[in-house]
């Protein structure tokens, strides 16, 4: 029994600890890439695509399309928006943006953005294609850093860094905590080979590479991408392409979101197994380490705290116990008083969060198999489009 906790410890320690420290070891070794500055030869004529989908975004979207054509860019913008099932004013103010290079796709219903991004990628006009969302807003230079490291012919895929406003209450504090590891993780990685996913809100591919993905998907910032990745094409992360989102990470929002996020890992694992395997996907280890290791943490906590409550009582097995009460009991407090912001608390309280959000993310994975783009529809969750 004692055995079998050690090895729980282990996987939970490797999973939070262990592959970021291997990950970023392995990268050392790898000399930073120069940032490339010119763009690439297949943009000679200067025209780059521009893909949102957006759901009901009337009072957003002539504010994030003032942001995009402020961009530097030293060619047009083929800006194209696909209106998912629009019930507002969103179509009747993009029809004043036509002149200026934008396009729009209105969807009679709610697809989702899988299924906009199917429709709207193939039909832009430019060999690299930028993804983003209504929500944030781009730095002035983030077309001209996304679209450099397409030089590379080996680059099928950019990801750039989404710089989130930190959260004002101190459980918070945590889940800024997870963020910023999960931007190293992503750095660490482009540098070892490619990044296991982009970030959805700030990223290019290139339009012919493109493959088209079920409508239903969830991740597909992640989906995307490592398909570009099995077929042997890098993704690179550039930190210098900037976004920048209004919303702090709000405990009860992020975790929502962030159960939608691992619901998406489950219909990721069902649908590609093939990408564990070593001979199918040169980034196996990454994927199975970053994305699908996590999904066993809090079951591992679960199994540590009833085999050391039924264990021989041991020295060690006390140890044991004293530190699951300790953590659990600074979570507690973390979530039930916001406003001390201590570490001791908050990392603590963040992290049970996001245990919590797996477990329910789980049991939801199991509810909407039939019908995953409820995930989307059901009021509770803050959609990123």
């Amino acid at each position: 029994m004692t055995l079998a906790i050690l090895v729980c410890i282990a996987l939970v320690v490797y999973s939070m600890f262990g592959y970021p420290l291997l990950i970023a070891l392995l990268a050392s070794r790898r000399p930073p890439s120069v940032p490339a500055t010119a763009p690439p030869d297949c943009l000679a004529d200067g025209l780059l695509s521009i893909v949102l989908c957006v759901h009901n975004a009337g009072n957003q979207i002539e504010a994030r399309l003032r942001n995009l054509f402020a961009c530097h860019w030293r060619g047009s913008l083929d800006i194209v928006v696909y209106c998912d099932g629009c019930t507002d004013h969103t179509a009747s103010l993009l029809a004043n943006w036509t002149d200026k290079g934008v396009r729009f796709i209105e969807s009679p219903s709610q697809s989702g953005k899988a299924a906009g991004l199917n429709t709207a990628i193939p039909i832009c006009r430019s060999q690299i294609v930028i993804l983003c969302d209504v929500r944030q807003t781009f730095a002035p230079d983030a077309l001209e850093r996304l679209v450099a490291p397409f030089r590379d012919p080996q680059t099928s895929a950019v990801s750039g860094l989404l710089d989130i406003a930190p959260s004002t209450s101190g459980s918070g504090r945590g889940i800024d905590l997870y963020w910023r590891l999960e931007t190293k993780l992503r750095e660490w990685e482009g540098r070892l080979d490619s990044v296991i996913g982009c970030t959805g809100a700030i990223c290019a591919l290139r339009r012919d590479l493109y493959q088209p993905i079920p409508p239903d998907t969830l991740l597909d910032d992640v989906v995307i991408p490592m398909k570009l990745a099995v077929a042997g094409g890098r993704i690179i992360y550039e930190p210098l392409a900037r976004a920048f989102d209004p919303q702090d990470l709000n405990p009860d929002r992020e975790k929502q979101r962030k159960r939608r996020t691992l619901v998406g890992n489950f219909q990721m694992l069902e649908r590609y197994p093939e990408w564990l395997l070593p001979w199918k996907n040169r980034l196996w280890w990454q994927l199975i380490s970053h994305k699908y290791f996590r999904l066993l943490v809090p079951w591992l906590l679960i199994a540590i705290a009833f085999l050391t409550a039924f264990a021989p009582k041991t020295p060690l097995i006390w140890l044991l116990i004293a530190g699951q009460i300790g953590t659990y009991t600074c979570a507690a407090l973390g979530k039930l008083l916001p406003t001390l912001r201590l570490r001791l608390l908050s990392v603590p309280a963040g992290f049970v969060l996001l245990q919590i959000s797996c477990l329910a993310a789980f049991f939801a994975y199991l509810k909407h198999r039939k019908n995953y783009l409820a995930l989307w529809r059901q009021p509770a969750v803050s959609r990123s489009q």
